[in-house]
């Protein structure tokens, strides 16, 4: 069986519709439909159940699901090791990031690579709903992330930056007539949240409550940037941030204004305690030698 087919079997397996799995594999549904079937003659069975408007996996079907995804996983895992010592790298680490600014923090993956040339250093965004999570599945190996972190099992490493904060609305809203906005008109809108996060952890970004106690409803939830950025642009919502968004986010539809009473934001290293090894040490303590970055 073809690499290539049992990717399509197992994304389709995931998502349960033809038409989302050729587009994720960026290739045609007949494609999709053709590896299903090849699979599915070999096999002497169906692998999926094809209704006018649903796909189900069958009783065979969830069974060859079970025992080929740990099979392709470390299928994939050594194909990556073997790409990665082919290029003279014997190892890889994982950062994940929930500031906006990449760009900013170059001296540090500059640094870091200058020092450990055979690591490869894999930067991406992190995703806000169960922003732990993806660490304690190992799909990450470091979290950039903003303070408190009181998780029993991460450990929390030195401090990269702080930032200000900021106030995202649209355009056309009333507060662009201000200068900045006290936390207290924060309860006349509504906000967005993320699934999935620790209370104590989203209070620090964003209160839940007025100094006069009124409620900061959220109505809304966002996984990225870019929703939030949707909501925000539509009207819908409005929303904290970050002040170095304005560095890079020139956006017509949106207006940023300072939110002087909010604290800033104090983003540091993460990482599972007991995933610690010398390449997590040594990236903190690259961290540790360049400083803090201020904005």
């Amino acid at each position: 069986m073809e690499l290539r087919d049992i990717e399509i079997f197992l994304v389709l397996a995931e998502e349960l519709h033809f038409g989302r799995t050729a587009q994720r594999l960026h290739v045609s549904q007949a494609r999709v439909s053709q590896a299903i079937k090849k699979q599915e003659r070999r096999i002497g069975a169906e692998l999926f159940t094809r209704t006018s408007r649903k796909v189900f996996l069958t009783e065979v079907g969830r069974q060859f699901r079970d025992d080929l995804q740990p099979v392709y996983a470390g299928l994939h895992e050594s194909l990556e090791r073997a790409r990665l010592a082919a290029r003279g790298i014997t190892a890889q680490l994982r950062v994940s990031m929930m500031p906006f600014n990449m760009a900013d923090l170059h001296p540090y993956w500059t640094a870091f690579r200058a020092r450990n040339p055979q690591c490869e250093l894999q930067i991406r965004l992190e995703t806000f709903n169960d922003v732990f999570g993806r660490l304690r599945s190992g799909a990450t190996d470091v979290l950039v992330v903003w303070l408190p972190v009181e998780e029993p099992d991460l450990t929390v490493g030195p401090t990269f930056c702080t930032d200000s904060r900021v106030l995202g609305v649209p355009s056309n809203h009333r507060f662009t007539q201000r200068d900045s906005v006290p936390l207290e008109l924060l309860a006349e809108f509504p906000h967005a949240t993320a699934l999935d996060v620790p209370d104590y952890w989203e209070d620090s970004y964003l209160p839940f409550h007025t100094p006069r106690g009124r409620r900061i409803e959220r109505i809304k939830t966002a996984d990225n940037s870019d929703e939030l950025v949707s909501l925000i642009g539509m009207g819908d919502i409005i929303h904290t941030f970050p002040s170095h968004v304005t560095r890079y986010w020139g956006m017509s539809h949106i207006r940023w204004l300072p939110i002087p009473e909010i604290g800033t934001l104090t983003f540091a290293l993460v990482w599972r305690t007991e995933a610690e090894n010398d390449l997590i040490r040594a990236l903190a303590d690259t961290v540790r030698d360049l400083g803090v970055f201020h904005f």
